[in-house]
């Protein structure tokens, strides 16, 4: 069966993404919207109406108006905007997330995609925490580095201007503490407060690696890294887009290090667990525009679909 979707915001760097990976799909005819009516209201109105699946890649109170111009009962929507990712009327698009979440989403009329540094951090911390692990009120302190395709099309311009040589440099921002998706990383892994979260920009253009320490006396159970990644091995036994590595396996490593663009051009997110019998480290790696957003959303749409998940991935 073939499907009508249209992406509503289709020239932003999600949206052109998307369109990339749906071009190919085969139960997919896209919609295209003509560039001078992308912001007309009625012409939008006209093509969220005629389609199956509508994603959204717009800012968020654009979004919000999105949504509102649904005016059937058939049209299922896929937000990859911040706007309605803690909304409980809305389902969260982690299909990993636990054992109900695929079927949540595949039921699910409205979906809101994670953001890349939520998919990352919560991958590794929803399962230790619910699981009974790591208390709920761990005093968590996440870091985030990533390339520069993910802060979209202004900031790609700007890193790829050889003129601009003070961003070749890593840039921590964020720097209030307030990074938009705390919000969900808190919700969506059972935190009983928000982390503290620094994110990291460098002069790459894709690829996302999250890293969260945890002292060993605070666990509550599986004391020791190797107890921990065999936790996470079984959590996710039989995912196909979620990998948990092989502890201590150092040709994993690049001169000892850990390859932050490994995933990327896929959908895939690798857990890794790093430490020893006072420390871990979890680390999460993934395409910041693959697993970390249109990927996922991607991913979402053929379980809404009830299609095979890897379909056009």
């Amino acid at each position: 069966m073939v499907y009508n979707v249209f992406v509503d915001g289709q020239h932003g760097t999600t949206g052109l993404k998307i369109h990339e990976y749906l071009s190919q799909h085969p139960n997919v005819d896209l919609l295209n919207i003509d560039f001078e009516n992308r912001r007309d209201t009625e012409t939008r109105k006209e093509f969220i109406n005629n389609a199956d699946i509508v994603f959204l890649c717009l800012p968020d109170n654009a979004a919000k108006e999105a949504v509102s111009l649904v005016e059937n009962n058939h049209t299922k929507i896929i937000d990859s905007s911040t706007a309605h990712r803690t909304n409980d009327s809305w389902t969260y698009g982690i299909p990993e997330l636990n054992k109900d979440q695929r079927n949540l989403i595949n039921t699910a009329k409205k979906v809101s995609v994670p953001g890349c540094h939520a998919t990352a951090a919560t991958l590794a911390l929803a399962p230790v925490v619910k699981g009974g692990i790591v208390p709920s009120d761990y005093p968590f302190s996440i870091t985030s580095i990533s390339g520069y395709s993910g802060a979209g099309k202004e900031a790609i311009a700007k890193y790829e201007n050889p003129a601009n040589s003070h961003l070749k440099v890593p840039r921590p921002y964020a720097l209030g503490l307030n990074h938009k998706h705390l919000p969900e990383i808190t919700k969506y892994s059972g935190l009983s407060f928000e982390p503290i979260f620094t994110p990291v920009i460098c002069d790459y253009y894709k690829g996302l690696a999250v890293s969260i320490p945890i002292h060993t006396n605070k666990l509550l159970k599986y004391k020791t890294p190797e107890d921990i990644c065999s936790f996470l091995s079984e959590y996710y036994d039989g995912e196909k887009f979620v990998k948990v590595m092989p502890f201590g396996d150092e040709s994993l490593l690049v001169e000892g290090c850990l390859d932050i663009t490994a995933c990327n051009n896929t959908n895939n997110a690798e857990i890794f667990v790093f430490g020893n019998e006072e420390k871990i480290l979890l680390m999460t790696r993934l395409d910041n525009l693959g697993k970390g957003a249109s990927g996922a959303a991607v991913q979402n749409m053929n379980i809404m679909l009830g299609l095979k998940e890897d379909i056009g991935l």
